[in-house]
């Protein structure tokens, strides 16, 4: 409960300093450990880290005007009181450490955004551009120790300037729910090849009851992709994101798509032994034919044997 950072009126009815539910005013009210958690998973980008340090500035403001106020011996409301209790400047300070430590780390690394890159190269060129000016009027104005002192600068930027452009950025940051995405599309699959075989004709109560489902999970899709949109970003950096997390999920489908379409393909091909046509028995010219009937042939040779017995059994009586 953050009161009069971010709730409802003061007990004198003043307005709360800050918005509730904002970025602003977690930002404001939470504890050091948790603050540097926030950081980790709202802002993990360094272009978001950044606007960050501009939000800390402004809580820091805020801070410091109520701290004015009191030493001009002017009383705080009720919301103002509120909300300086629970948000002490040296707090604030130590977020504000934290966050520019995380931003150095991440250049130091390697570990930003193409979005970042691009950011962090137009400072550095606006910073030289300064830099070259001042030099300027150093060495118009005959200023020895300033111009010695702004060119060392220079040299720092500009090797900055080149570390830079050695970095070879991320790839777009995965979106939060990816997972809880994955899952929606690959229940959406069935039911869009579903309506692909449809296409032309009446759908059936079946597939119209699937298609409400597939706009269902559509919006779904759509909420988790808002909902993965971290404190800060930016509308070009959030789109990089979803864009490719859009276009994994194609290359999966159709990856599947083309696993399924190679195992009918095998299985056809293979076929089973019982569904072989019988195979055909070529004579040639001059050869002998093969008989198919060997049991009529036995059959034959044996009543032949016992006509010629009983032949001779016949003769045998006659001498007698």
């Amino acid at each position: 409960n953050i009161g009069g950072a971010g709730g409802g009126s003061g007990g004198d009815g003043s307005q709360p300093l800050l918005e509730e539910g904002t970025p602003k005013s977690f930002i404001a009210m939470a504890s050091i450990n948790t603050f540097h958690k926030m950081v980790q998973v709202k802002c993990a980008s360094w272009s978001q880290k950044k606007a960050c340090i501009g939000v800390l500035g402004e809580i820091k403001s805020v801070v410091e005007s109520l701290d004015q106020k009191l030493v001009t011996g002017n009383p705080l409301n009720d919301s103002e009181q509120e909300f300086y209790d629970q948000c002490d400047l040296s707090g604030i300070e130590q977020k504000e450490q934290h966050v520019r430590s995380e931003m150095q780390k991440q250049v130091e690394e390697g570990k930003i955004t193409n979005y970042d890159k691009k950011r962090l190269l137009t400072q550095v060129k606006e910073r030289l551009t300064n830099l070259d000016s001042d030099i300027a009027d150093a060495t118009k104005n005959k200023k020895p120790k300033k111009l010695e002192k702004l060119k060392m600068q220079r040299g720092k930027v500009t090797e900055r300037e080149k570390n830079l452009d050695n970095i070879t950025p991320l790839p777009p940051i995965p979106l939060r729910f990816q997972a809880d995405i994955d899952k929606l599309r690959k229940e959406m699959q069935p039911l869009t090849k579903m309506e692909q075989a449809a296409k032309g004709r009446l759908l059936t109560l079946k597939e119209t009851a699937a298609m409400t489902r597939k706009e269902e999970i559509e919006e779904e899709i759509i909420d988790f992709e808002e909902a993965s949109r971290g404190w800060f970003e930016e509308d070009e950096d959030f789109q990089t994101r979803v864009d490719a997390s859009r276009a994994q999920g194609k290359a999966r489908a159709k990856a599947i798509a083309a696993r399924k379409t190679k195992k009918v393909s095998s299985g056809a091909g293979s076929g089973s032994s019982s569904s072989r046509k019988p195979v055909t028995n070529w004579v040639l010219p001059g050869a002998a034919k093969k008989t198919s009937r060997p049991a009529a042939a036995k059959k034959k040779k044996s009543a032949s044997v016992n006509t010629f017995a009983a032949m001779m059994m016949d003769s045998d009586s006659d001498s007698d």
